[in-house]
């Protein structure tokens, strides 16, 4: 297991992206799968660093745990801002043209449909949400 701490601002983003494809690059994740996780990080990391601590800057903790049969990682996303579960608005009505649907959470749906599985907890005052895409075959 790696982690990595540092604040949770949009410049940050980059950091968080080249400290997780690295693990991966050990890994020799597929590039569908890396870029699949790259958008992920920007979605997840982006808006706790918009959201989380509005107006103040705290800090994220991003943590990546890579399990075997089959290759996998699980990247973790830990900050102690407002509580807020991602998962818990409706999926946006993709089958209405663009110009009617409703801002927002469409960036969470592209997360959830790009990843193996997506989960989220509150706990100790920490929102805590975890990732996991399957690498290998």
């Amino acid at each position: 297991m790696k982690e990595l701490t540092l604040a949770a601002t949009p410049q940050n983003i980059g950091a968080v992206t080249d400290f997780v494809n690295e693990q991966l690059e050990a890994l020799s994740c597929p590039m569908k799968a890396q870029m699949q996780i790259d958008i992920a990080i920007d979605e997840l990391f982006g808006n706790i660093a918009h959201y989380a601590y509005t107006p103040d800057v705290g800090e994220a903790t991003v943590r990546v745990e890579i399990a075997e049969n089959p290759l996998s990682v699980a990247i973790t996303f830990i900050d102690s801002g407002m509580a807020f579960d991602p998962l818990a608005a409706a999926d946006p009505d993709t089958t209405l043209p663009a110009q009617e649907r409703a801002i927002g959470g469409l960036g969470i749906y592209m997360v959830k449909k790009s990843m193996d599985e997506i989960e989220y907890r509150y706990e100790d005052g920490k929102n805590i949400l975890t990732i996991r895409k399957r690498i290998g075959s």
